[in-house]
């Protein structure tokens, strides 16, 4: 299986884990620019709950409230638990759904508008609520390597790596790039180190999964100054894409299409 190149043993990451706002407060490198971080984020697909006219639905603190919490807008990686989100609001206040439904947006959009806000009074903080299964994988992989994985938080992203003293990232064909494919679903990622255990077994034998966190990442894209980072592209989960392409088979503009790399 040609498409199984090599490791990208360059390839670094922020450790720890990143809390709260889509990015850190203070971001003092820039690696990538806005553009070429946005192209990588383009095809994500992620749901807000948002009127007809597209405006996300803004939760913004009660009366009463700390008046330094910010407006907070959901955002989820899963489109059935938006879906719930939804219904919950229609029972404890039909006044308010009214007219609200499930949007997807590009993560791409999102990342644009929290790096461009400016004006203090006018900042919403995006909250990202990750699929519960999906954080129930990453700590079983956590456990099984040893860590603490109660600890983690955040939207996880699933990547495979050499078990090995270095410890690079597997580097697929996707085209004429290499990239460092990192997926939302865990049986996305499994998919693929099936297919090399077929094709490539002594690579797969070497392979070990690695859980980090978006959050991580965006900041890591946005401050970083490695250049290995332009090889990392973000698969969505298969039921994210079955819903992007079902409402495309509707005639509803959606984001672009995600796609699946190459294997």
């Amino acid at each position: 299986m040609k498409s199984f190149i090599r490791w990208s043993k360059k390839l670094g990451l922020v450790s720890g884990l990143v809390l709260g706002s889509l990015l850190a407060n203070s971001l003092q490198v820039l690696a990538l620019t806005t553009e070429q971080v946005v192209e990588r984020l383009r095809s994500v697909p992620v749901f807000a709950l948002a009127n007809n006219e597209g405006k996300p639905l803004v939760a913004v603190p009660t009366e009463g409230a700390d008046p330094s919490q910010t407006p907070n807008i959901f955002v989820f990686m899963n489109q059935q638990d938006a879906q719930t989100s939804l219904n919950n609001l229609r029972t404890r206040d039909p006044q308010t759904a009214e007219g609200i439904q499930v949007m997807p947006i590009s993560l791409a959009k999102i990342y644009e508008y929290e790096v461009n806000q400016q004006e203090e009074d006018d900042r919403v903080r995006f909250t990202f609520i990750p699929d519960r299964q999906q954080v129930e994988a990453a700590r079983t992989v956590l456990q099984q390597a040893g860590e603490n994985a109660q600890q983690f938080e955040g939207v996880p992203l699933f990547v495979a790596r050499s078990g090995g003293e270095d410890g690079g990232y597997l580097v697929i064909e996707q085209g004429d790039q290499q990239v460092v494919p990192m997926y939302f679903d865990r049986a996305g990622l499994q998919s693929l180190l099936d297919r090399l255990q077929q094709v490539q077994p002594d690579l797969a034998s070497s392979v070990t999964v690695q859980v980090v966190n978006l959050e991580s990442v965006l900041q890591t894209l946005h401050t970083s100054d490695n250049e290995e980072l332009t090889r990392i592209v973000l698969v969505p989960s298969q039921s994210s894409i079955d819903f992007i392409r079902s409402q495309q088979g509707q005639g509803q503009g959606q984001p672009q299409q995600p796609q699946q790399p190459q294997q």
